[in-house]
């Protein structure tokens, strides 16, 4: 299955350039970084956000307690490249339908979306067709939803030129 996969293989350029270099090559790519619900537990998230901005990622954190329209209103307002989401209360599928839906409604689908937490196995496919990016499960590496997450935001940078909106 996709999510269990292991990371996938980088070009030897991108083996061999510092963060610095990649980020001098590709620019900025801005991620927000976010808590939906009642979970207060972030320190995951804030793992996961340095570990981001160390890979030379500009990290918007919203921090805890966060609506689906709170998200959804900083993630356009920071015209963010990709967003994630960290999830340990259980409440995943609730919260996630509820974040899809208004990002579609504000016409910002065209965010990628990625969810970490204590998300259970069979929860997984669900969410990938609601149309979540990408479900980082526990035990998942930083190195691993760091080259995830910038694929994501090349992808987006790259439709954005296509079309003429970069």
């Amino acid at each position: 299955m996709e999510y269990m996969s292991s990371p996938q293989s980088t070009s030897s350029r991108a083996k061999s350039e510092s963060p610095l270099e990649r980020l001098e090559r590709r620019g900025r790519y801005k991620v927000l970084v976010a808590k939906l619900g009642i979970d207060g537990h972030d320190r995951g998230a804030k793992v996961v956000a340095r570990a981001l901005k160390d890979a030379g990622f500009e990290v918007v954190y919203t921090g805890i307690r966060q609506t689906p329209e709170q998200v959804v209103a900083a993630a356009i307002q920071e015209d963010v490249d990709v967003i994630g989401v960290s999830i340990l209360s259980g409440a995943h599928m609730h919260h996630m339908k509820k974040l899809m839906e208004k990002l579609k409604e504000a016409g910002a689908d065209d965010i990628p979306v990625v969810l970490g937490g204590t998300i259970p196995i069979p929860d997984v496919e669900p969410l990938l067709k609601m149309g979540v990016r990408k479900v980082f499960l526990p035990g998942t590496s930083l190195k691993e939803i760091v080259e995830t997450v910038e694929k994501l935001a090349e992808e987006k940078r790259k439709r954005e030129q296509e079309l003429g909106l970069a």
